[in-house]
C-alpha cells in the first residue's frame, strides 16, 4: 500500500551505512538528484534489472560518483524508499490519526495515489520484487507489513470497539484491506481509467465496518 500509503512502523534503514552527508548546497542537490533518477530507474525496471552505469549516466556522473554518495547500490535502494516514506509522513501530519480517522485516511490515501503514479508503481515493482531471495529491501516490506498490519488492526478495533473475544477479527479484516489497497494498484497500473481505488478501498473498509460491528456500522444502526 503506498504508497500504499501510510509511513512505515520504525526508523529508518537497518545497518550502520548510511548515505554522505553533503556539505554544499551544490552537492545536497546532486544527491537529491540522484534519488529522483535511482526512484524512476527503479520503479521502471526494479532493483535487480536497473543498473548503477544507467543511473549514473541519466544524473551525469560516473558510477563512482553515485557511489561517493551513496556508497553501494543497495544503500541507495534503501535511501530510495525512506524518501517515498518521508513523503507519506509528511501528506500523514504531525499526528496520526486513530480509529475511524486512520481507516478514513485509507481511502484518502488511494485518492491521493492516483495523482503518484511514479510512487505507486515504485512500490508494487519493488514490494513483488523483495519476495526473492537476498533482496535488500526484503526487511523493509517484511516492517513496513507488520506496521501496517499493526495500525489497521487497531484502528478497526477501536472504532468497532470489539470485545476482547472478537478482538482478533481485526487481523484478518487489515490483512483484507491492505491485500485490496494493493492489488488496486497493480490493477490501476495496468488500466487507470478502469480502476477507482479511493472508491473501491471505501467499499471494502464500509463493508468490514458493517461485518465486524453491525450495531455501529450495519444498515440498521442507529444515529
Amino acid at each position: 500500500m503506498s504508497n500504499q500509503s501510510v509511513g512505515r512502523v520504525g526508523g529508518p534503514a537497518r545497518g550502520p551505512a548510511r548515505p554522505r552527508t553533503p556539505r554544499s548546497p551544490e552537492a545536497r542537490q546532486r544527491q537529491q538528484d540522484i534519488l529522483a533518477i535511482a526512484m524512476d530507474t527503479f520503479a521502471a525496471r526494479g532493483y535487480n534489472n536497473a543498473s548503477l552505469a544507467e543511473i549514473a549516466d541519466r544524473v551525469g556522473l560516473t558510477q563512482a560518483g553515485v557511489l561517493h554518495y551513496f556508497r553501494s547500490k543497495a544503500l541507495l535502494l534503501t535511501s530510495v524508499l525512506e524518501l517515498r516514506d518521508q513523503r507519506d509522513i509528511e501528506h500523514l501530519g504531525p499526528d496520526r490519526p486513530q480509529g475511524l480517522d486512520f481507516l478514513r485516511h485509507l481511502v484518502n490515501t488511494a485518492l491521493l495515489n492516483a495523482e503518484r503514479e511514479g510512487i505507486v508503481r515504485l512500490y508494487a515493482v519493488l514490494s513483488a520484487e523483495s519476495v526473492t531471495d537476498d533482496h535488500p529491501a526484503q526487511d523493509y516490506f517484511r516492517d513496513r507489513y507488520h506496521g501496517l498490519r499493526v495500525f489497521v488492526a487497531d484502528a478497526l478495533r477501536e472504532a468497532c470497539e470489539l470485545p476482547a473475544d472478537r478482538a482478533g477479527l481485526a487481523d484478518n479484516a487489515a490483512n483484507a484491506i491492505i491485500a485490496v489497497m494493493d492489488g488496486l494498484q497493480v490493477q490501476w497500473l495496468l488500466s487507470p481509467e478502469s480502476v477507482d481505488m479511493a472508491a473501491s478501498t471505501d467499499l471494502v473498509v464500509t463493508s468490514l465496518l458493517a461485518t465486524l460491528a453491525p450495531e455501529r456500522f450495519g444498515p440498521h444502526a442507529v444515529g
